[in-house]
């Protein structure tokens, strides 16, 4: 696999606004280590250009996930300072392709984690706070038809994230038992427990910065780590507005309208 050009070719496709076919689909074979050794360059290549690193994203931790897109095992992706979004401003849905958000806890670090060996133990340790959060991930992979190598290479098909305001010490709060209540304008559409991510997402994160470690690659402090979707990727469209009321973390809010593309 040209690590380069598969690199290049999720970037233009992202510039671009049209999805690519698949990796998976072609005849030259792609391994994991080979999908993230694309995310990384894409990743470094925006670093390059003046992005900075906010943070990661944990995908595919919830069976119902895990189930929407016929995979079985974790991936992770990059979140970058221009994929993070004000929650009181509507977001334009023409920057994106084929999007949809996910509802989620996100951990905010005190201290680095550095694998392998990270136990939950250490996760917790190292938690300044959790905060509620919102992701929208997008595929640069055309009709969302990808296997696990692919969007491992596309960034773990993240596109950007609203991160709640209420900051609750990690030691106040049962995650494996906290309640979320998805609503969509205003309508109750989904319900999920903590335990949907890995059982805890507490293991979701450590079992990131053991993954990381394998890249070299580590979760620094000051870092926002998003432990993964409790509940089903929703589609979204211009006018919607969808909020996230967790029973002790509180809530977040995201809301899209349509508009010029903006890059």
């Amino acid at each position: 696999m040209n690590i380069v050009a598969a690199a290049e070719a999720l970037l233009q496709a992202e510039k671009e606004k049209k999805p690519i076919a698949p990796f998976t689909s072609l005849i030259e074979e792609i391994s994991i280590k080979d999908a993230y050794q694309i995310q990384i360059y894409q990743i470094e290549k925006k670093v390059e250009q003046g992005a900075l690193v906010k943070g990661k994203k944990i995908g595919l931790t919830s069976k119902v996930m895990q189930d929407m897109f016929n995979v079985s095992t974790p991936d992770y992706g990059h979140i970058l300072d221009n994929m993070i979004f004000d929650e009181g401003s509507p977001i334009h849905v023409e920057r994106f392709i084929q999007p949809k958000v996910e509802f989620e806890i996100a951990f905010v670090l005190k201290e680095d984690l550095i694998g392998p060996n990270i136990t939950a133990k250490d996760v917790i340790a190292a938690t300044a706070y959790v905060v509620p959060a919102i992701e929208i991930i997008d595929s640069r992979i055309e009709d969302w038809k990808f296997k696990f190598e692919d969007t491992v290479a596309d960034n773990g098909s993240s596109a950007g994230a609203v991160i709640g305001q209420r900051q609750t010490k990690i030691g106040n709060v049962d995650l494996v038992t906290e309640k979320l209540s998805v609503y969509k304008n205003d309508q109750l559409i989904d319900e999920a427990t903590g335990d949907a991510v890995m059982g805890n997402p507490v293991h979701a994160v450590a079992w990131l910065a053991n993954t990381l470690s394998e890249y070299n690659i580590s979760l620094q402090k000051g870092e926002i780590i998003l432990a993964g979707a409790l509940t089903k990727a929703i589609i979204f469209e211009p006018g919607d507005t969808f909020t996230a009321k967790f029973e002790t973390l509180g809530e977040v809010s995201i809301s899209f309208t349509e508009g010029g593309v903006i890059s």
